[in-house]
This record gives C-alpha cells, sequence and structure tokens, in this order.
C-alpha cells in the first residue's frame, strides 16, 4: 500500500505525457520539448552538483559543440544525424577530458570560476570562428530527425521522442548513482578524507563525472539543433549555462529524476509569467529566491518532505 502513491502518480504522469500534445496549444508543446531538451543538459549539471558538489557554470560550451556538430555534420560535410550526433558528443568529451583534468584539482568558488571562464571563452570562439559556425548569421538548414523512416516534423511528434529519451538517460544516471562508482561519488562528496584513506581516485572519478557532463551536453545541443533547424551564438551564452544549473538546485541537487521537476520549472513558469510584461523576469526571479529559500532541498525535498507527513498519519 506504501507505493500506492508512487503508482498513482506514475500513472497520472504517463497520461500526461500522452495527453498533452493532444490537448496543449503548439506553443506549449513547444515548451515540453524545450523542457526536456533542458532537462537532458541539466541532468549532467545536476550529477556533477548533486554527486560531487561542484558548480558547473560551463556547460553552454559542450551544448554549443553538440549543436554545432549537427549543424556542420548535416549541412556541410552531408553525414547523417548520428554521425554527426556521435561527433559532437565525442568532440565534447575529449574536450571535458583535457580542460577538466587540470581545473578539477581546484575546488569551491575558484573550480566554479574555472568552469564559468569555459562558458564565456567558448561563447567567444563560437563568435570568432564564423567559418564553422556562421557567426551571429549562424547555420540553417539542418534537417529534421527521421526514426526508422518517421519524420519527427512536428512538435507532437517530437514530443513522442525527446521525453522516451529523457527517460532512458534518467534511468540509466539512476543506476550509476546506485552503482559502486556511485557509492565512492557520494564518499567523496560527503567524507573526502575518508574517500582518499580508502583508497578512491577522486580526481579520476571528478574527471569522469566532468566528461559524462559534457556528453549529455552535447547530446542536448545537438537535439535542440534538430529541433529548431537553425543555431545561432545567442544560443550558447553563459545565460544558458545558468539555466542548465538552475534545473538541479530547484529541483533539488541529490535527485535525479527530479530534474524533470525543475526543468519544468525553469521552462514553463518563465511562460506562465510572461502575459504581465518585462516585469515577469522580475518575478520569476523572486520566485527562484522563494524557492531556494523555503525549500533547501529543492521541489523534491519538499514532495518527500510532504510524503513524510502523510505516512505519518
Amino acid at each position: 500500500m506504501q507505493n500506492k502513491p508512487l503508482l498513482m502518480g506514475l500513472a497520472a504522469a504517463i497520461a500526461i505525457w500522452g495527453l498533452a500534445p493532444l490537448g496543449l496549444s503548439r506553443h506549449y508543446v513547444d515548451v515540453l520539448n524545450f523542457s526536456a531538451i533542458l532537462a537532458i543538459g541539466g541532468l549532467g549539471v545536476g550529477l556533477l552538483l548533486g554527486q560531487c558538489g561542484i558548480v558547473n557554470l560551463g556547460q553552454a560550451a559542450f551544448y554549443g559543440c553538440g549543436a554545432y556538430a549537427i549543424a556542420y555534420g548535416t549541412t556541410e560535410l552531408g553525414w547523417g544525424a548520428l554521425p554527426s550526433m556521435l561527433m559532437g558528443m565525442t568532440v565534447s568529451g575529449v574536450l571535458a577530458a583535457v580542460i577538466g583534468y587540470p581545473i578539477l584539482r581546484l575546488s569551491g568558488f575558484f573550480l566554479a570560476l574555472a568552469t564559468l571562464a569555459i562558458g564565456s571563452i567558448a561563447g567567444v570562439l563560437f563568435f570568432e570562428w564564423d567559418w564553422l559556425t556562421g557567426g551571429t548569421l549562424g547555420l540553417g538548414g539542418i534537417p529534421q530527425l527521421s526514426l526508422l523512416g518517421w519524420e519527427l516534423n512536428s512538435p507532437e511528434r517530437f514530443h513522442y521522442f525527446i521525453w522516451p529519451v529523457l527517460l532512458v538517460l534518467l534511468v540509466l544516471a539512476y543506476n550509476l548513482t546506485r552503482s559502486r562508482p556511485g557509492l565512492a561519488l557520494r564518499a567523496m562528496r560527503d567524507a573526502a578524507p575518508a574517500a582518499e584513506v580508502l583508497g578512491i581516485d577522486m580526481h579520476n572519478l571528478k574527471t569522469a563525472m566532468f566528461v559524462i557532463c559534457a556528453v549529455l551536453g552535447a547530446l542536448s545541443g545537438s537535439l535542440f539543433a534538430h529541433y529548431v533547424s537553425f543555431v545561432s551564438v545567442q544560443s550558447f551564452t553563459v545565460e544558458r549555462s545558468i539555466l542548465f544549473l538552475l534545473v538541479p538546485v530547484v529541483a533539488g541537487a541529490h535527485s535525479v529524476f527530479g530534474v524533470v521537476l525543475g526543468a519544468l520549472f525553469v521552462a514553463l513558469v518563465p511562460e506562465l509569467l510572461s502575459g504581465l510584461g518585462d516585469f515577469h523576469q522580475v518575478l520569476f526571479g523572486l520566485v527562484l529566491v522563494l524557492v531556494v529559500t523555503l525549500m533547501p532541498g529543492g521541489l523534491t525535498g519538499m514532495l518527500h518532505q510532504w510524503r513524510g507527513r502523510e505516512g505519518a498519519k
């Protein structure tokens, strides 16, 4: 009986997912799809933050690598979607390993600033390398994704593709956190001296997680590029990295599946407040402050507290 609320919630979530494109306008289906893309990139940032205690402000760099790999591979090289996507993920993973190995020796604010520098430098390079990225003009003509001959050429079709992809990634990430490496990550996060005594190679473990974060960022960027069929430097600024960081912060950094709530919050709340004009940005900032202040465990932490009170009755 204890699992009954969980099963009911899961059934409701599946029903909402299946019926959403039928009852919502095209605009809000777009917002849901962008939420899923944001959740994939935010998942990588959340794994770093929740499992390693690392604040990553450079995710937009790898997000951009994935997007430009798709744009250049499909429009200039004539490659298909999968090879272009793998190219972006590989480049991002290699860059994360090369850059992350030295900077992950830092900690705290210094490490956060180093990741911020990565995002800032990448933004400048995306702007200056117009022969590759198109600069401010961007790159267009990116083909829509096709799955077994099924063209994902509408928001509704993309909706039924992107959310199952996100679910698979969430399950893989959850299994990672429950595996032996996940136990080592939690030991490193909660008691670093004890983890070092136990022989855990903390530096290599952090680097591996940074690479996973970058690959997820590149995958997110690849899916974004296919969905909008156009990429430009305005999509890969530091502000995008902050959005990726907000996802696990709002959701609760230790929750893997919570990134869905975080992404929906970050994507939907500004849309719902947009009818108030320019003032909606101020209101969204106030809402964020209230969430972080009143719910230090995030939205998932609030749900766990509610379930605990219900179970105690």
